[in-house]
């Protein structure tokens, strides 16, 4: 058997898709679970679309998620265009083959396969427009073809007159009529297609000399002896092609096995996850931020303080069930676990609070140390500079409370800076003269450890005293207990905010 290869085929036309990122995912994991490589190729045959950033974008997010290819990226990060040992199959960018794809299509025209066509745009949308006046809908295919100007219904020297003079030809795959496809994928089963409904595709354009994807991706995945073509259900339509491509080469022998993943589905409603989607309820699209040629923003799971593995944690349970309870895994357990046949065939649906439910799981498995290496910076940006052991015992009473790292400073700021502002309603409710005295008798009598004793002993309304001593200490009612604050605070510099209270409050 053929060792197993697979390959994630994005095209540079903008962001990667945090559904693009799963079907990296899903190939990265069946490959290693199988001993196998997996490569990074860009197919960048759609010139009109390509997004300068958009591939090292790719790379970058790839990598962010601990997804490193076999082949087609170098230990830097960048496309390998040069053949060797590692890299045999390089370049691994669609438009860097250019010259290997029209071989391939003059063989398909030779071979009774394909056609050259010659109708210009300005014909195709006259066809168009009849055919809707007709109340039909146009198609080029075995029912048009022939009244359409190409290389079966024009003569042989003006073919070669066409082909020499016009630069705007395309070669057509000549879709056979009266033909059910046959074919099996790895998710779906068995899945039977009549060639009635396809149409003829292009497959190469003269104009730039470039394939379409239709081309390229057999003629790649052949050459670069892919096993198993694991994509979004976005490309099963264009399976009974690939099928039939396979054949008219002659490489049904080594064509490959497909899989089709299931669609990320938006939240509320129907239909597919767009960014659309996340500007409206308030949740990233893509995994890391991204700044259009025109400078629009578009947010980033990296940015929004997800860390890396839950991001790829929550990816890999969206359309794959393990088949038992367990929902946290590591790159490691995921290689270990995930198989094809737990892939569901229904679309799923994505919910934000999962997405947060697994960063805060992750967040506590994180040594108290580390996430106080991760939220010093931003005690830094906020002009505060603290000793990391006080930071990382900040961070072990807090962890619990957080999502993000960027949480610990709206839970715990008053444990580094005195609140100057105080909760209007706690204020009204527990900022009495008489509450106040007590409070302020408490602290002046006891420290954190004997204060509640006190307040028990004295027959003093423990709820309201030691909120009024909670809102001076850290600006509202509720929040850390108050024998952590002072722990971390001291004692003196809480008689300090309570005295400060009075005096802000008069």
């Amino acid at each position: 058997m053929n060792k197993t290869r697979v390959r994630f085929a994005p095209s540079p036309t903008g962001p990667l898709h945090m559904g693009g990122v799963r079907t990296a995912l899903y190939n990265y994991l069946y490959a290693k679970q199988h001993g196998g490589d997996f490569i990074l190729r860009i197919e960048d045959t759609d010139s009109n679309r390509f997004v300068p950033g958009a591939e090292q974008y790719i790379i970058d997010s790839l990598r962010w998620c601990g997804i490193y290819p076999d082949e087609g990226v170098d230990a830097e990060g960048k496309v390998v265009e040069t053949p060797s040992e590692r890299h045999p199959h390089a370049p691994y960018r669609q438009s860097q083959r250019r010259l290997i794809y029209r071989q391939y299509a003059e063989r398909l025209v030779a071979s009774g396969h394909a056609y050259y066509a010659f109708d210009t745009a300005e014909e195709l949308e006259k066809a168009r427009a009849e055919a809707e006046g007709n109340g039909q809908t146009f198609i080029y295919s075995h029912l048009t073809r022939g009244a359409l100007r190409n290389s079966l219904t024009l003569p042989e020297a003006e073919v070669k007159r066409l082909l020499e003079e016009r630069t705007d030809w395309t070669v057509r795959f000549l879709m056979p009529a009266g033909r059910v496809v046959e074919m099996d994928d790895l998710i779906r089963g068995h899945i039977s297609v009549d060639t009635a409904t396809l149409d003829d595709k292009v497959l190469w354009k003269r104009a730039d000399e470039l394939p379409t994807y239709h081309l390229a991706n057999i003629v790649d995945d052949h050459l670069m002896e892919i096993t198993e073509v694991i994509r979004g259900e976005e490309w099963l339509p264009s399976l009974p092609l690939h099928y039939l491509l396979y054949e008219a080469f002659g490489w049904q022998d080594s064509q490959p096995r497909f899989a089709h993943l299931p669609l990320l589905l938006k939240p509320v409603g129907n239909g597919k996850l767009s960014k659309r989607d996340g500007d409206k309820l308030g949740f990233p699209v893509f995994p890391l931020r991204w700044t259009s040629p025109t400078g629009e923003v578009s947010r980033g799971y990296r940015e929004d303080g997800y860390f890396p593995e839950a991001f790829v944690n929550l990816l890999a349970m969206l359309g794959w069930n393990p088949g038992t309870e367990q929902e946290i895994f590591s790159l490691g357990e995921l290689v270990q676990a995930f198989s094809l046949d737990k892939v569901g065939k229904a679309g799923a649906k994505f919910n934000p609070d999962k997405a947060k439910w697994f960063n805060r799981e992750y967040l506590r498995m994180h040594a108290d140390a580390e996430l106080a290496s991760l939220f010093l910076p931003i005690l830094k940006e906020k002009g505060i500079d603290a000793a990391p052991a006080y930071v990382e015992g900040v961070v072990s009473l807090i962890k619990e409370r957080a999502t993000f790292v960027q949480d610990f400073w709206d839970i715990a700021s008053y444990l580094f800076v005195a609140p100057t502002a105080f909760v209007s309603k706690d204020v009204d409710k527990f900022y009495k003269p008489e509450i106040y005295a007590m409070a302020l008798e408490a602290m002046e009598a006891s420290d954190a450890d004997t204060l509640e004793a006190y307040v028990r002993e004295h027959e003093m309304p423990m709820g309201k005293v030691m909120n009024c001593i909670r809102l001076a200490l850290s600006g509202a009612a509720s929040g850390l207990g108050i024998s952590d604050i002072l722990h971390f605070i001291g004692h003196d510099e809480g008689l300090r905010r309570l005295r400060f209270l009075k005096e802000k409050l008069g």
